[in-house]
């Protein structure tokens, strides 16, 4: 029976979640996905938080049993009436009527606290880029988006280092792949699109050949695209990384890899049609080129296409 495929991505606050979220949206085409933030289960609105002394990531400020309760409900196509929390005004509007296409993206700070919310998800990705990294990105988002003072942002992510080290971080050995965007060294932050990629895939899913990348003789330590065998926290996984100086013609080999294990990926694959991977905005409002973000959406995207081949 057919039903909708949901893809869950969880990391702090700031980790990118949204940008990644963004580019596989465009890919699976916006009418066939429904965008789902779980920041909309707060208990607190943003002044009822500053007078209890309490932080948004913490799990007694967040509805969880509802979030279960509705991510249940759109696992069977069911829809729900989600409510909406506006980050600007820092207050609840009005709820929506949500009815779930065939993909559900549900992108947020504490998607896989329960074991309830865990079973919803067919993909579970967690976002964890250099805690540094993610500072940099929350100041300058708030600040240009949000309404915040430099200062102010700092308090608060000082503030919430406790919370994010009891209830954020731990998520991280639910996922199915761990996505780290990290500087090719400690001067840069992204704002040129050139960040690399670590991508730790664990065993919970089974993820394309790559061992095709060691066979070309593009694994070595030296190759702007590497594959190899390490623990993450304490398990065995593979992983794959990608330099942001990668070229398009490493990139597209690992893109092939793909394409072929699913032929129907093709459309997904040709950068013709989908011009939209990997492009992010840059400090002036330019749009940015990443190849290891465009491929990261797309082994993402791969796995939400895989499963609709069991499910749907």
């Amino acid at each position: 029976m057919s039903r909708p495929i949901i893809l869950g991505i969880v990391g702090d606050s700031a980790a990118g979640k949204t940008t990644l979220t963004r580019g596989i949206a465009q890919v699976l085409g916006p009418e066939n996905v429904t965008l789902i933030c779980t920041d909309d289960y707060h208990r607190y609105d943003r002044q009822q938080r500053a007078e209890i002394g309490i932080t948004a990531i913490h799990p007694d400020c967040n509805y969880l049993d509802i979030m279960q309760q509705h991510l249940s409900l759109l696992r069977t196509g069911q829809p729900i009436l989600k409510p909406v929390y506006s980050h600007k005004t820092g207050t609840f509007e009005a709820p929506q009527y949500i009815k779930p296409n065939k993909f559900v993206i549900i992108e947020g700070l504490l998607g896989y606290s329960t074991r309830a919310a865990r079973d919803a998800y067919d993909v579970k990705v967690y976002l964890a880029p250099p805690e540094s990294l993610r500072a940099d990105w929350k100041v300058k988002r708030d600040t240009q988006k949000r309404g915040y003072t430099a200062e102010q942002v700092l308090a608060e992510l000082e503030k919430r280092e406790p919370d994010s080290e009891a209830f954020i971080r731990p998520q991280r050995q639910w996922s199915d792949i761990v996505v780290s965007f990290y500087p090719a060294n400690e001067n840069e932050d992204g704002s040129n699109g050139h960040l690399n990629v670590r991508l730790v895939l664990r065993p919970s899913i089974p993820h394309p050949d790559f061992t095709q990348i060691l066979d070309a003789g593009n694994g070595n330590s030296q190759s702007a695209v590497r594959l190899g065998l390490d623990r993450d926290m304490g398990k065995p996984v593979d992983v794959l990384e990608v330099d942001g100086h990668a070229t398009l013609e490493q990139v597209t080999k690992i893109e092939h890899i793909m394409c072929s294990d699913m032929p129907y990926l093709k459309n997904i694959c040709d950068r013709e049609i989908n011009p939209e991977l990997g492009k992010i905005a840059g400090t002036t409002g330019e749009t940015l080129q990443s190849y290891p973000l465009a491929l990261t959406q797309l082994i993402i995207t791969y796995h939400m296409l895989k499963a609709t081949q069991i499910y749907q």
